[in-house]
């Protein structure tokens, strides 16, 4: 009786993800409002500056790097979603809107390592997002630099072909 008890506790103690379900939804929704607001901000600042006809030096620049800047917290929002909805699966309970012909694919996780990939892809992209972000603002000024961004486009490109040949 008391191995029933502990085993029925120990089966139980799994609704505690149910926080981290929560929370990480709640996070997904705060990162898709701050990165519509950083989209909403580029639009204001784009408009302003062809109303007013004054162009700054970096304005193309500025108007891409916030964009940029949106579609990294837009991934990072995606990636709490994935990880809320694979948690809630493989802990709690399926869920049942998703598997009907309505339901996605896209988010249909049975197993830590099906959770995993899938995160890990989106990290993946988030992070050729932020490097491209960051490139955007850096300065070449010898044949070596540009030499060395060459190489890390072909090191992403090559990393992108093989995360896409992953499962197939």
């Amino acid at each position: 009786m008391l191995e029933r008890l502990f085993e029925g506790a120990i089966w139980h103690s799994r609704f505690i993800v149910i926080l981290a379900v929560i929370f990480g939804l709640l996070g997904a929704v705060v990162l898709f409002v701050v990165a519509s607001m950083d989209i909403w901000g580029v639009a204001a600042y784009t408009f302003d500056t062809i109303i007013s006809h004054a162009h700054p030096e970096n304005f193309h620049e500025d108007i891409v790097a916030g964009i940029i800047g949106a579609v990294d917290l837009y991934l990072i929002a995606v990636v709490m979603f994935i990880f809320s909805f694979g948690l809630y699966e493989l802990f709690i309970s399926d869920i049942e809107a998703a598997e009907g012909k309505n339901g996605s694919k896209l988010l249909a996780i049975h197993s830590l390592d099906q959770l995993k990939d899938k995160i890990a892809k989106v990290i993946v992209m988030v992070l050729v997002v932020n490097f491209f972000q960051r490139v955007l603002h850096t300065n070449f000024s010898t044949a070596q630099e540009m030499m060395y961004f060459a190489f890390s486009i072909t090191a992403l490109a090559g990393g992108l072909y093989l995360l896409g040949k992953v499962g197939k």
